[in-house]
């Protein structure tokens, strides 16, 4: 079991993986171990957001209903009714997908959705954090002994000292209170704490009114700018960038870049995560397409604030000092604002998964990288009409094309095209 994994929240794919194990009925240990989890964890999962989908129309679940000597007028004090168990549905792996049985089972069924489950786990991880822990009721009762105390002058701690029932300390009474929980029933402000007005900020409540200044990169180079000086240059092309690996100690690591026009995704192989090693990334990149095509499709770079893309500087300028592209930064916490880049992540994982070592697994330089980026790249896809990135290129960008073919991305037939880890063992062997 991956210790690793064993103790992080239920991902939408390792649920998946538990609907591919319901289905082809393994196990509840198997399924775990397949995931990294303990295999409670999958039983809990999957008798918590299993959903009924079709009910047993007979009064009740009894196993002798097909040869049933009083007409199926069920009592639970018949003396024939046995309840009906099912070994699938009841037991491992606890959901009725891929039953064979499903047609002419009468009984209740079950089915474990994946989409469905992960939708109610994020519902309540955000419900859970939100609002206060109190009931209307409770939070009237507590405020009917708390607002005479307040009014005689006595603080929070002689408040819950003096009334234990309370349940609650003198932090969480002050909070309550600073939030405004009893202003609507019983008129509680902060003003009503006596030491309120003098009282010194405390200094982690004082940071958060510390107005933040960007770095001096991030100067002009914002999404902010990006989206302005797009707005006044429509016609550019953008190229985001980012990075992708395994082991952010040992490497390798991924420097990715999107063509948003062309939906190409092309990797360069790097050995270190630095702001040097990244601004190469760059050369490398120009030396390939060479210094016009690279003023052409790489006139904007968009990428994340991740320190190693801090030498922005360096990064837009060519050899010879002058600007050979301009330098973007999405908002902190905000990927999305590269969605497309990082939806293109989701096919290379699917070749390179994470938790797994990129260089044991058969990526061990840049021409076994072209294999995984050429069978990526010819997958089809639905944004470009059906086509996939290489067609599109080839078709609309014909100079770009033939520079990816020189660098050593080629197109796959489609029947060929693998997108399973194995693409780089099997070609190892």
């Amino acid at each position: 079991m991956n210790t690793q994994n064993s103790f992080s929240h239920l991902t939408l794919e390792e649920r998946r993986i538990i609907l591919a194990g319901i289905t082809n009925g393994s196990t509840k240990t198997a399924i775990a171990q397949t995931i990294g989890k303990d295999k409670s964890t999958v039983g809990k999962e999957i008798k918590l957001h299993r959903t009924l989908t079709h009910k047993c129309k007979m009064p009740l679940e009894c196993t002798h209903y097909k040869k049933c000597v009083y007409g199926r007028q069920c009592t639970p004090d018949c003396p024939e009714y046995s309840p009906f168990r099912c070994s699938r549905r009841d037991r491992s792996p606890g959901a009725c997908n891929g039953c064979s049985n499903w047609s002419r089972c009468r009984f209740d069924k079950y089915q474990y959705s994946p989409e469905d489950a992960h939708m109610d786990y994020r519902t309540t991880l955000i419900d859970s954090r939100e609002g206060v822990n109190l009931t209307v009721q409770e939070a009237k009762q507590m405020a009917a002994i708390i607002a005479p105390l307040l009014k005689q002058g006595q603080s929070p701690y002689q408040i819950v000292t003096n009334h234990p029932e309370l349940g609650i300390s003198e932090k969480t009474l002050y909070n309550y209170i600073e939030n405004g929980v009893f202003h609507e029933i019983a008129g509680i402000t902060v003003m009503d704490l006596r030491r309120q007005v003098s009282r010194k900020l405390p200094k982690k409540k004082a940071k958060t009114y510390k107005k933040r200044t960007d770095r001096k990169y991030l100067q002009g180079r914002t999404y902010k700018d990006y989206q302005s000086y797009l707005s006044d240059h429509p016609e550019v092309f953008v190229v985001q960038m980012d990075t992708v690996y395994n082991d952010e100690t040992n490497g390798p690591f991924l420097q990715t870049f999107k063509f948003v026009r062309a939906g190409i995704l092309l990797a360069l192989y790097r050995n270190e995560k630095t702001s040097a090693s990244m601004k190469e990334g760059i050369d490398i990149l120009e030396s390939i397409l060479g210094t016009e095509l690279f003023r052409k499709y790489v006139h904007v770079l968009l990428t994340d604030r991740g320190t190693e893309f801090s030498a922005a500087e360096a990064m837009e300028a060519s050899h010879d000092g002058t600007r050979r592209t301009r330098v973007f930064y999405c908002d902190p916490m905000q990927s999305g604002q590269k969605g497309t880049l990082e939806n293109k992540h989701i096919e290379l994982r699917y070749i390179l998964p994470k938790g797994t070592d990129l260089r044991e697994l058969g990526l061990t330089g840049q021409s076994r990288l072209n294999l995984v980026l050429s069978h990526v790249n010819s997958s089809p896809c639905e944004l470009l009409g059906n086509k996939s990135p290489l067609e599109l290129t080839e078709f609309m960008y014909q100079d770009l094309y033939e520079k990816l073919l020189a660098f050593g991305i080629h197109p796959i037939e489609k029947d060929q095209i693998i997108l399973k880890p194995y693409l780089l063992k099997q070609r190892n062997k």
